[in-house]
């Protein structure tokens, strides 16, 4: 399994894995499957661009996608690792946590010293594997962008000292 991050030739890959992403858990991300689905061609080529200002990196297996991370800074200074998936034929098979590695080590590099994410309580597999990754829920709440009604907590990462 390689995990790499994406390059601007990478964004039909990256797209074909943020769809079927949306596609498989429309809750579980901040925006939906119809407005990803709508952009541009030049849009997904700017995402797949790892020295913009949202990096991605793909678990690649035989150059097929068997999972998708994010990561980016937000407005308030945080260093989010966001758009978590692994594609179910590959889900157990420690893909996830190498991508979440990927993520903190990024984070690291960057001299960022804490990692951010937002998850649904109620999506236990995602809260205990968060969990597992050192992670601690803090008591922070907004609404998911997608799914308004569905309340989201944030769950932070820190780097030991």
């Amino acid at each position: 399994m390689l995990i790499r991050l994406t390059h601007t030739h990478d964004w039909k890959l990256l797209k074909h894995t943020r769809l079927a992403a949306l596609l498989d858990a429309p809750s579980a991300f901040g925006v939906s499957y119809q407005s990803a689905a709508q952009s541009s061609d030049e849009q997904w080529q700017e995402r797949a661009d790892s020295t913009s200002g949202t990096t991605f990196w793909l678990a690649l297996e035989d150059d097929r996608a068997l999972g998708m991370i994010g990561a980016a800074l937000s407005d308030q200074g945080r260093y989010n690792l966001i758009g978590m998936w692994v594609d179910a034929s590959a889900r157990g098979s420690g893909i996830a946590s190498q991508l979440v590695d990927a993520v903190k080590t990024r984070a690291l590099e960057q001299s960022h010293g804490r990692v951010f994410l937002d998850v649904a309580p109620d999506n236990r597999r995602a809260a205990n594997f968060y969990l597992k990754q050192g992670f601690v829920f803090i008591d922070e709440w907004e609404p998911l962008a997608s799914h308004p009604q569905i309340l989201v907590q944030t769950m932070i990462w820190q780097a030991s000292h």
